[in-house]
């Protein structure tokens, strides 16, 4: 009997509030899922179609202090853009970085060709078709909108079905090589304009060579309408 109360004191010690606060906290994983969730659907907010972010599993036994602020951040090289690594930090009380993968799908109408498009054939309304599709798992630059690709011309024949890349077409060219031309140059206080002839093929935009009638060469842009701007 004399041993009892000494066994019950020592329970009672052990079972504390004290004793209990002993034992540090550890960072609930599902808060760092949130955490990244909010971060990717933030920085995905500005981006065409529907966005869908989906976190990747992350270690349940993961042994992290306990942050009452993490901060998410992308990884150098990643960006908010199909599979992606996003980083989590803790700066207090106890400093710790942790990386999780995730998915950023943005599904969105683009175009492609409803009929086998020739290399070179410029390309019309009727040839082209909007599809949908995550553009996230399509090359950069694919099209999605008709008006980007009225008019230009494939770089090399297309199948029917293909997704067109901006980065595969080519303007409409609207200046031809032997066309006489007219170079308009202008600076501070002036504008003279004079014919010319195209030594290439120019779209809009793009830096073309002239010939003038004296037989100097000149760079300029092409413009439509057969102009070509020279400014001093």
């Amino acid at each position: 009997m004399t041993n009892f109360p000494l066994l019950l004191l020592t329970v009672l010690i052990l079972s504390s509030p004290a004793a209990s606060a002993q034992a540090p906290r550890r960072q609930d994983v599902a808060v760092l899922r949130q955490e990244v969730q909010q971060f990717l659907q933030i920085q995905s907010a500005g981006l065409p179609g529907q966005v869908t972010v989906t976190v990747g599993p992350i270690e349940p036994r993961l042994n992290l202090a306990a942050c009452p602020d993490p901060q998410a951040f992308l990884a150098p090289g990643s960006r908010a853009w199909g599979k992606t690594t996003v980083g989590v930090r803790c700066a207090a009380p106890s400093p710790w970085t942790v990386y999780i993968q995730a998915n950023v799908a943005v599904l969105a109408t683009y175009i492609a060709s409803a009929v086998p498009l020739a290399q070179g054939q410029a390309i019309e309304v009727g040839q082209l078709i909007s599809m949908q599709g995550d553009l996230t798992a399509m090359p950069a630059g694919i099209a999605t909108e008709m008006a980007q690709v009225v008019g230009r011309s494939a770089n090399v024949s297309l199948p029917s079905g293909t997704p067109l890349r901006l980065d595969t077409l080519r303007s409409r060219p609207v200046v031809l090589q032997g066309q006489v031309v007219r170079v308009v140059s202008s600076g501070p206080g002036f504008r003279v304009s004079a014919e010319a002839r195209a030594i290439g093929n120019a779209s809009e935009g793009q830096v073309v060579q002239v010939r003038t009638v004296g037989g100097q060469q000149i760079s300029g842009v092409a413009k439509a309408g057969g102009l070509v701007e020279v400014a001093f």
